[in-house]
């Protein structure tokens, strides 16, 4: 009989057999530590009463981890509200970039270095792309996010990037998207394959790659041939409506982890059961199941490296100038100023997500809570594993 469990569940209740046969590394050990902790006892938190019927209501802390699936909704709304500040009153575009599979071994052994790869190709594509008086003669304003998984937790490794339709030239002019759509697609992925391929060629050479077929001259020209054979597509989707729906958009991207709670059903004895997108038959869902600790070790994988970032900006967002080319861009649009960051609080952060007055007392409907009581942390600081 199946039951429902979440992340934190299958790591507590499952996840001894897997760290006997495993080691993990530093960031993969922290994470694993933080998502057990997340929202228990371990992390401390405070005791809040009713004014009204004595009521007492356990608060315990999140653990802020990124790859926290109970972490994420009031990072990603704080970031939405600063990238609020940022749009431009054009259409946007979204494109994914993505890594030909062949080179998930790479990514598996030098994901730092392979990364850092990919987020160069792309912004050199847009970025050349976009200077090309053919296309526009400007600087782009673009924001990229890694992603690593596939729905059943493979190796998946692709950038979206979000882009706004047009670019500012040197002349302080605002120059349009034309017929529909942001650069050809062919145009795109034989730019992007050829500055991707460039780059790891010369890391390569640097000796930045520590995977087995980097240190052979055979091995290395058998993956470069198989890359080469291979089409890499860019994905681009239709251009996005105005500043609500591009924010709706990007928030679905930005702070999405490996996989969600609500897309974990259960345990089936060891075996976990999570609900996926089927794309051979139409994208329909259906429901997979993995052995603990396959599915574990599936999830572990896409742990990024410490103090890796994930979301990055570019062009008129880059974080040398941002703040005046973004008011030259508005000018040269005639646009208005954007609004100040208004800062929220929790009490009208859930009214305005969940839909629910955090403070008001559910069990006598009369009152509200006030914290009484501090709940110190008891989360012993384990010495980290070993790199395997």
């Amino acid at each position: 009989m199946a039951h429902a469990t979440g992340l934190a569940e299958i790591l507590r209740d499952h996840g001894q057999p897997y760290l006997d046969t495993h080691a993990l590394s530093v960031v993969q050990d922290k994470a694993w530590r933080a998502i057990v902790a997340c929202r228990t006892p371990a992390l401390g938190g405070h005791v809040e009463c009713c004014d009204h019927c004595g009521v007492l209501r356990y608060r315990y802390h999140s653990c802020r981890n990124r790859h926290c699936p109970q972490c994420q909704t009031r990072a990603k709304e704080a970031w939405l509200a600063a990238r609020r500040r940022e749009l431009l009153p054009v259409p946007y575009f979204h494109l994914v970039f993505t890594l030909p599979h062949a080179i998930n071994g790479l990514a598996g052994c030098d994901g730092r270095a392979l990364y850092k790869l990919l987020f160069g190709a792309v912004a050199d594509t847009l970025n050349s792309l976009a200077a090309n008086p053919r296309w526009l003669g400007g600087t782009p304003s673009f924001t990229l996010v890694l992603h690593t998984w596939k729905q059943d937790l493979g190796r998946h490794v692709h950038v979206h990037a979000l882009v706004a339709g047009g670019a500012l030239t040197a002349g302080g002019k605002w120059v349009n998207a034309k017929r529909g759509f942001l650069f050809p697609v062919k145009a795109l992925s034989g730019v992007y394959r050829g500055k991707f391929m460039a780059a790891l060629d010369a890391a390569r050479k640097a000796g930045v790659l520590r995977h087995a077929a980097a240190q052979s001259d055979a091995s290395w020209r058998n993956l470069v041939a198989d890359l080469r054979r291979r089409d890499w597509v860019v994905y681009a989707k239709q251009p996005l409506g105005g500043p609500a729906q591009v924010l709706e958009y990007l928030g679905r991207y930005t702070h999405r982890v490996a996989i969600s709670n609500e897309r974990i059903l259960g345990m089936e004895g060891s075996r976990v059961r999570f609900r996926v997108r089927d794309s051979a038959n139409g994208n329909r869902k259906k429901v997979m199941r993995l052995e603990a600790g396959e599915f574990i070790g599936r999830f572990m994988r896409h742990v990024l490296p410490g103090g890796f970032k994930r979301i990055r900006h570019y062009g008129l967002l880059g974080p040398a100038h941002k703040t005046a080319n973004l008011a030259a861009a508005r000018e040269a649009l005639e646009a208005p100023a954007p609004d100040p960051v208004v800062l929220e609080s929790v009490e009208a952060f859930m009214r305005r997500v969940a839909g629910i007055e955090w403070l008001n007392c559910p069990h006598c409907g009369e009152g509200r809570f006030h914290v009484v009581q501090a709940i110190l942390p008891h989360l012993p600081r384990a010495p980290p594993r070993e790199q395997p």
